[in-house]
């Protein structure tokens, strides 16, 4: 069976490659800082702080309409490639206000990106508007107003990513309040490298329907069983755990623990050429290390498309394309 593929958690500009980071330098006339590659080209990340200052030199070098369509392009026509039927990226309009792009111009060149992917394709997409958590409030307040003044109908989410120790998730009730009020759908980055209390935090002050990683909640019986008595998916991307130094391997991330549980689980390729993998990979290697098989790894696409920031329409489009894989 050639399993059809939903991908929930994807960061733009962390799907731009370092050919494209290095093509897009030379084009817009941009000095890369030292110490971005290893030997072998690939990016060097560490450990998560080390992983954020990687990403945030890298923008430095993404800057016009172009590129932001270009990549956009590039992540749905690879992805749909190998099998992609609907993903969601995370995009953040705190780099292209730096880099002197307005919101409403990079709304429009990652809609002509995916637009082209899709005409090729077929393939479905969505895009997160995304607060950065060690940005503060403030800025996160300011991301929020955008969705209000600048509504696009590709945009259904809004988010917050970036170091979860700075903070509490309480701070950012305005910014969130804003959103839901924009008529978004919510999601936040926690339980990634902080434990349980994140995700419980995340929750109690925000009310989102989905929480980005939140694997640290297997620490937490009770969280785990407040997660699926009330529905709330988790966006699990144990590639990007794995290179972080989260987990050792697939095998130990608590995916299937959460699953068993009653958590519903969705699938992401977080910052695919950064952690050296995409979201097919992820599908291969959850299957392989917890022997699932194909039918379980439709219902996690299936779990994954009743969580998706998408229309109702759309929605049963996807899910009939799930019962066509399973005939």
């Amino acid at each position: 069976m050639s399993l059809p593929l939903v991908d929930l958690h994807c960061h733009i500009e962390g799907a731009a490659d370092p050919a494209f980071v290095r093509a897009c330098a030379r084009r817009n006339r941009v000095t890369l800082p030292d110490g971005l590659f290893r030997a072998d080209g690939a990016w060097a990340c560490n450990d998560f702080l080390h992983f954020l200052r990687t990403y945030e030199s890298a923008c430095t070098a993404i800057r016009t309409a172009r590129d932001y369509a270009d990549l956009t392009y590039g992540y749905f026509s690879r992805a749909a490639a190998r099998g992609l039927i609907y993903g969601e990226l995370f995009i953040s309009s705190v780099h292209p206000a730096e880099v002197g792009l307005s919101y409403p111009d990079f709304l429009d060149a990652i809609e002509d990106g995916y637009q082209r992917a899709r005409t090729e394709t077929g393939v479905e997409g969505r895009f997160i508007l995304t607060a950065i958590r060690h940005l503060g409030p403030g800025r996160a307040g300011q991301t929020a107003q955008l969705a209000h003044k600048h509504p696009h109908r590709l945009v259904t989410g809004f988010g917050m990513a970036g170091d979860e120790n700075q903070f509490a998730p309480k701070d950012f009730a305005r910014a969130f309040a804003i959103a839901r009020d924009a008529g978004l759908q919510l999601t936040v980055h926690a339980g990634e490298v902080c434990g349980p209390h994140s995700v419980r935090a995340c929750l109690d002050a925000l009310r989102p329907a989905r929480i980005g990683h939140g694997v640290q909640a297997i620490q937490d019986a009770a969280l785990v069983t407040r997660l699926a008595d009330e529905g709330v998916a988790l966006e699990v991307c144990p590639g990007s755990n794995i290179a972080l130094g989260v987990y050792d391997s697939y095998e130990a991330s608590p995916l299937a623990r959460l699953r068993a549980a009653g958590v519903r689980v969705a699938l992401g390729a977080d910052d695919p050429p950064y952690f050296h993998t995409d979201i097919a990979n992820e599908y291969a290697r959850v299957q392989q290390a917890f022997g699932y098989d194909d039918a379980s790894m439709l219902a996690i696409s299936r779990d994954a498309i009743a969580a998706a920031f998408c229309d109702p329409t759309t929605r049963t489009a996807l899910l009939q394309r799930l019962d066509e894989a399973a005939l």
